[in-house]
């Protein structure tokens, strides 16, 4: 069982040619007990973006706060605080921080996304 708040988890810095400016969380993984799946909090700070990339496994996203765009399969999408994108494995995709604010979401995979 795990009881804990998003500002005591400590953060993973990714600063990289593909990922800009970006911060991941583990919240939950199979090392906590949840077998099979990750919950992770991204949170990307202005000029943000993870990379466009695919994978075979799917993922759940739930924006927490902030303005982004999500590309999905050859469209934008602006998503904001209260929005949601589910993206099905193999489909190209990236986040990107939109606004001066930080632009922070849930992301949920497979144990294998994590790896």
């Amino acid at each position: 069982m795990i009881i804990s708040n998003l500002k005591d988890i400590q953060g993973i810095k990714i600063d990289t040619p593909e990922i800009k400016n970006a911060v991941k969380k583990v919240l939950v993984s199979p090392e906590n007990g949840w077998d099979g799946y990750c919950l992770r909090v991204f949170e990307l700070g202005e000029g943000g973006c993870t990379p466009r990339h695919t994978h075979p496994w799917p993922h759940i996203n739930y924006i927490l706060s902030g303005k982004g765009q999500c590309h999905l399969d050859g469209q934008d999408h602006v998503v904001e605080a209260g929005g949601f994108a589910y993206v099905p494995g193999g489909k190209l995709h990236q986040f990107r921080n939109i606004s001066e604010e930080p632009f922070t979401f849930i992301c949920i995979v497979p144990e294998e996304g994590e790896k």
